[in-house]
Protein backbone atom coordinates (compact mmCIF):
# COMPACT_ATOMS: atom_id res chain seq x y z
CA UNK A 1 0.00 0.00 0.00
CA UNK A 2 1.24 3.46 -0.87
CA UNK A 3 1.96 5.87 1.99
CA UNK A 4 -0.46 8.39 0.52
CA UNK A 5 -3.35 5.91 0.78
CA UNK A 6 -2.47 5.20 4.41
CA UNK A 7 -2.46 8.97 5.07
CA UNK A 8 -5.85 9.27 3.35
CA UNK A 9 -7.27 6.56 5.61
CA UNK A 10 -5.84 8.30 8.69
CA UNK A 11 -7.48 11.56 7.60
CA UNK A 12 -10.75 9.67 7.16
CA UNK A 13 -10.46 8.16 10.65
CA UNK A 14 -9.76 11.61 12.10
CA UNK A 15 -13.27 12.68 11.10
CA UNK A 16 -14.72 10.11 13.54
CA UNK A 17 -12.79 11.39 16.58
CA UNK A 18 -14.84 12.05 19.71
CA UNK A 19 -13.21 15.15 21.18
CA UNK A 20 -15.79 17.33 22.94
CA UNK A 21 -13.22 18.62 25.46
CA UNK A 22 -9.90 19.18 23.69
CA UNK A 23 -11.39 19.81 20.23
CA UNK A 24 -8.22 18.17 18.83
CA UNK A 25 -8.96 15.37 16.35
CA UNK A 26 -6.43 12.64 15.64
CA UNK A 27 -6.73 9.79 13.16
CA UNK A 28 -4.51 6.79 12.55
CA UNK A 29 -4.32 4.03 9.95
CA UNK A 30 -2.30 0.94 10.90
CA UNK A 31 -1.01 -1.35 8.13
CA UNK A 32 -0.42 -5.03 8.83
CA UNK A 33 1.99 -7.36 7.10
CA UNK A 34 -1.01 -9.03 5.44
CA UNK A 35 -2.07 -5.70 3.92
CA UNK A 36 -5.07 -5.06 6.19
CA UNK A 37 -5.62 -1.57 7.57
CA UNK A 38 -7.07 -0.77 10.98
CA UNK A 39 -8.24 2.78 11.53
CA UNK A 40 -8.37 4.53 14.87
CA UNK A 41 -9.42 7.89 16.23
CA UNK A 42 -8.99 9.53 19.60
CA UNK A 43 -11.88 9.08 22.01
CA UNK A 44 -12.14 11.38 25.02
CA UNK A 45 -13.89 11.07 28.34
CA UNK A 46 -14.75 13.88 30.74
CA UNK A 47 -12.30 12.57 33.34
CA UNK A 48 -9.52 12.40 30.68
CA UNK A 49 -7.56 9.44 32.10
CA UNK A 50 -9.76 6.88 30.30
CA UNK A 51 -9.24 8.78 27.04
CA UNK A 52 -7.67 6.70 24.28
CA UNK A 53 -5.43 7.97 21.50
CA UNK A 54 -6.03 7.19 17.82
CA UNK A 55 -2.85 5.13 17.52
CA UNK A 56 -3.74 2.86 20.44
CA UNK A 57 -7.31 2.53 19.19
CA UNK A 58 -5.97 1.20 15.87
CA UNK A 59 -3.50 -1.16 17.57
CA UNK A 60 -6.04 -2.51 20.04
CA UNK A 61 -8.58 -3.12 17.26
CA UNK A 62 -5.98 -5.00 15.23
CA UNK A 63 -4.66 -7.04 18.13
CA UNK A 64 -8.18 -7.93 19.26
CA UNK A 65 -8.76 -9.32 15.75
CA UNK A 66 -5.67 -11.55 15.98
CA UNK A 67 -3.16 -9.38 14.10
CA UNK A 68 0.45 -9.40 15.26
CA UNK A 69 2.52 -8.32 12.25
CA UNK A 70 2.63 -4.55 11.73
CA UNK A 71 4.38 -2.60 8.97
CA UNK A 72 3.45 1.08 9.35
CA UNK A 73 1.08 3.58 10.88
CA UNK A 74 0.00 6.95 9.50
CA UNK A 75 -0.98 9.62 12.03
CA UNK A 76 -2.68 12.96 11.44
CA UNK A 77 -4.03 15.45 13.94
CA UNK A 78 -5.12 18.99 14.51
CA UNK A 79 -7.84 21.27 15.82
CA UNK A 80 -11.44 20.27 15.07
CA UNK A 81 -13.04 21.97 12.12
CA UNK A 82 -9.74 22.83 10.48
CA UNK A 83 -7.51 21.03 8.01
CA UNK A 84 -4.35 19.40 9.30
CA UNK A 85 -1.50 21.91 9.04
CA UNK A 86 1.45 20.27 10.80
CA UNK A 87 2.56 16.85 11.91
CA UNK A 88 1.18 15.32 15.10
CA UNK A 89 3.69 12.89 16.60
CA UNK A 90 2.46 10.03 18.82
CA UNK A 91 2.51 10.57 22.57
CA UNK A 92 4.89 8.58 24.75
CA UNK A 93 2.26 6.02 25.74
CA UNK A 94 1.45 5.32 22.09
CA UNK A 95 5.14 4.99 21.26
CA UNK A 96 5.48 2.45 24.06
CA UNK A 97 2.51 0.44 22.74
CA UNK A 98 4.08 0.47 19.28
CA UNK A 99 7.34 -0.75 20.84
CA UNK A 100 5.50 -3.64 22.48
CA UNK A 101 4.15 -4.96 19.18
CA UNK A 102 6.60 -3.78 16.49
CA UNK A 103 10.23 -4.18 15.53
CA UNK A 104 11.61 -0.69 16.23
CA UNK A 105 14.10 -0.86 13.36
CA UNK A 106 11.50 -1.83 10.73
CA UNK A 107 8.20 -0.27 11.81
CA UNK A 108 7.47 2.97 9.94
CA UNK A 109 5.63 5.92 11.52
CA UNK A 110 4.21 8.26 8.88
CA UNK A 111 3.44 11.72 10.26
CA UNK A 112 1.36 13.74 7.82
CA UNK A 113 0.49 17.40 7.64
CA UNK A 114 -1.83 16.78 4.71
CA UNK A 115 -2.66 14.32 1.97
CA UNK A 116 0.43 15.24 -0.03
CA UNK A 117 2.86 16.14 2.75
CA UNK A 118 4.35 13.67 5.21
CA UNK A 119 7.56 12.53 6.82
CA UNK A 120 8.48 8.95 7.68
CA UNK A 121 10.37 7.82 10.79
CA UNK A 122 11.37 4.42 12.05
CA UNK A 123 10.02 3.72 15.53
CA UNK A 124 13.54 3.59 16.98
CA UNK A 125 14.04 7.19 15.83
CA UNK A 126 10.98 8.29 17.80
CA UNK A 127 11.70 6.07 20.81
CA UNK A 128 15.46 5.64 21.19
CA UNK A 129 16.51 3.07 23.76
CA UNK A 130 12.89 1.93 24.05
CA UNK A 131 11.97 -0.65 26.66
CA UNK A 132 10.54 -3.76 25.01
CA UNK A 133 9.70 -7.40 25.70
CA UNK A 134 13.33 -8.45 25.29
CA UNK A 135 14.20 -6.27 28.29
CA UNK A 136 12.21 -8.62 30.52
CA UNK A 137 13.65 -11.80 31.93
CA UNK A 138 12.02 -14.61 33.79
CA UNK A 139 13.31 -15.94 37.09
CA UNK A 140 12.77 -19.47 38.24
CA UNK A 141 9.27 -19.60 39.59
CA UNK A 142 7.86 -17.54 36.74
CA UNK A 143 8.15 -13.98 38.05
CA UNK A 144 8.98 -11.34 35.43
CA UNK A 145 11.43 -8.61 36.29
CA UNK A 146 12.88 -5.73 34.35
CA UNK A 147 16.41 -6.34 33.17
CA UNK A 148 18.65 -3.51 34.33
Amino acid sequence: MEDQELVRLALEARERAYVPYSKFQVGAALLTGAGRVYQGCNIECASYSPTNCAERTAFFKAISEGESDFVAIAVVGGPSGAPVKRICPPCGVCRQVMREFCDPTDFRVILASGLNDWVVYRLDELLPLGFGPENMYKEKGGTNHAHV
